[in-house]
């Protein structure tokens, strides 16, 4: 009998160590926004957890930031530029392959997701991320995003968020959406208010602390 106690034990040990959930606070002087990231996308979650515990994010800016779309960090040429520097095509050297399921993770409002340059896999960008704030949604935008998605058809259960809570749908199936903001989503608000120059950085820095593990 305590062998199968034992046993019983040590299976719902394991079973609860492969159902953890990863959380990361993304540290900003505009406040702080947690995040959990999707375990279905094992690739995504392990690069992003290994640059917070090398401390890749820390001192960098939100360089591209656009009013009722996103906020876009992780350039490493950003801890140190100057006012003017031209930013977003810093990188680690590497790519991560597309992790992309739209029917089951898709952009809507606080859905965080990897950058990428134009490249015919959609592998995603080893540091740049960008979080949805997004707009609410209508019948015109779906009809649009169809059109720029290659014929992508948005669920009816997404629609229903995009049309409450927001979103950008003509992303999905094209980004690897990694995650979510679970806490503090109204920093995106906050960053997205302040003034952005003609290359959308905000005129006032907007900086990531830190970004650190938290489950």
């Amino acid at each position: 009998m305590r062998k199968i106690l034992s046993l019983l034990a040590f299976i719902a040990i394991a079973c609860s160590a492969s159902a953890q959930t990863h959380e990361a606070d993304i540290v900003t002087n505009y406040g702080t926004m947690r995040v959990m990231l999707y375990d279905s996308t094992p690739q995504h979650r392990d690069n992003f957890i290994k640059l917070v515990k090398n401390h890749t994010y820390d001192s960098l800016l939100f360089h591209r930031v656009i009013r009722g779309f996103m906020i876009q960090a992780g350039d490493p040429n950003s801890k140190h530029a100057n006012d003017t520097a031209m930013l977003g095509d810093g990188d680690l050297g590497y790519t991560i392959p597309a992790e992309i399921m739209p029917d089951k993770y898709y952009h809507k409002r606080g859905a965080l997701a990897a950058a990428r340059d134009d490249n015919p896999a959609k592998a995603s960008s080893a540091c740049q991320f960008y979080i949805v704030q997004g707009k609410v949604a209508n019948d015109s935008t779906f009809i649009k995003s169809k059109a720029r998605t290659d014929g992508y058809e948005t669920p009816e259960a997404h629609k229903k968020v995009y049309r409450t809570e927001g979103g950008v749908p003509h992303l999905d199936s094209r980004y690897s959406v990694f995650g979510e903001v679970i806490k503090g989503i109204y920093v995106i608000d906050r960053i997205t208010d302040e003034e952005t120059d003609k290359n959308d950085r905000p005129k006032k820095a907007v900086r990531i602390k830190t970004v650190k593990m938290v489950k």
